[in-house]
């Protein structure tokens, strides 16, 4: 029975399981309907981030540069708020528009550089990713000198940071319908059939007549924008543009991907279990918190859960290839 949940759920339940247990009791405030809620609000930011992430995962890719997109995203998108301001004092909203586009462009641009890269000229996503985030993070420090910028418009947190409709936070409306979104682009159409065959088996996609370079590029670009949203929602939670935002994404957001089942090796994943699995994440560092445990030993123990994803990850394939072998053997 533990065997077939494995390979049908991967590690994600019992790591649930595990954690919940550990921290309910330790902490009475741990599964309160407000600590909840307040996971979730959190979580928002980190369930964008691991959709994109998802993308380039599905092609056994990675994106090492979503953190440096994040920083980079933050500052383009509050600068032009700031100038936009000087300019025309009284046009807030428009202010407000054109320095959430031009955040939503520098993300998008970012991933169409490492799609370009990675499809066209064939550098490993690796290699591509950690140095276009190492050019990125450059950027964002040299032109703000490493001094968050200020001065946006307050009606930007106060709406897409703060805002609650119907009790539900504004950034947890963007994430469900991205959410919604993605899953119907990777389940019900024909880019999502092709990004899995890609990644599942790239030589079968290409003599099947996908087009790999294309959906690859396409993985990349997706990959960039949605965390382009995700930094511009941040951006207004944190009501400035912080050069040094998102570090630790890169590894939460693989993170959140390898333990949501998502396989290092391509071709395998959806896009509920990446989303508990983002949420597990932030439900860890939650349950942490109240047990007044440090920011650095939380960082050990997400690589330490990482690791231990990739091993579940190894051990799943093998099983799923001997269940099948020996099924293959009944059937003869």
């Amino acid at each position: 029975m533990a065997t077939t949940v494995f390979v049908r759920a991967g590690i994600l339940p019992w790591f649930l399981l595990v954690s919940v247990v550990i921290f309910a009791s330790a902490s009475d405030t741990f599964l309160t309907t407000y600590n909840l809620m307040l996971v979730g609000r959190q979580a928002t930011y980190l369930v964008l981030v691991a959709m994109g992430q998802m993308f380039a995962l599905l092609t056994a890719g990675l994106d090492l540069s979503v953190g440096a997109v994040f920083a980079i995203t933050s500052v383009i998108t509050a600068m032009v708020m700031v100038e936009y301001l000087a300019i025309d004092p009284d046009a807030v909203w428009m202010a407000i528009a054109a320095g959430g586009l031009a955040g939503l462009a520098t993300g998008t641009t970012i991933g169409i550089v490492n799609g370009i890269g990675i499809s066209v000229f064939r550098v490993p996503p690796f290699i591509m990713t950690l140095s276009t985030a190492s050019i990125i993070l450059g950027i964002a420090l040299k032109i703000t000198s490493g001094v968050p910028i200020y001065g946006m418009p307050p009606e930007f947190s106060e709406v897409f940071g703060y805002g609650v409709l119907g009790g539900v936070a504004v950034p947890t409306f963007f994430a469900i319908g991205f959410i919604c979104l993605i899953y119907v682009l990777l389940s019900q159409t024909r880019i999502g059939r092709y990004i899995y065959a890609l990644g599942g088996n790239p030589k079968a996609a290409l003599l099947s007549g996908i087009n790999t370079k294309l959906y690859l590029f396409f993985a990349y670009v997706m990959c960039g924008g949605i965390t382009a949203v995700s930094a511009v929602l941040m951006t207004a939670r944190l009501e400035s543009g912080e050069p040094n935002l998102g570090h630790a994404f890169p590894l939460e957001s693989i993170a959140a991907c390898v333990i949501g089942g998502v396989s290092l090796f391509g071709g395998i994943g959806g896009v509920p279990s990446v989303v508990l699995g983002a949420i597990f994440i932030i439900l860890v560092q939650n349950g942490m918190h109240l047990m007044h445990i440090d920011s650095y030993t939380q960082m050990i123990v997400i690589g330490v859960l990482l690791i231990l994803a990739v091993i579940a990850d190894y051990h799943r394939r093998n099983l799923v290839k001997t269940m099948r072998t020996e099924l293959k053997v009944s059937d003869d």
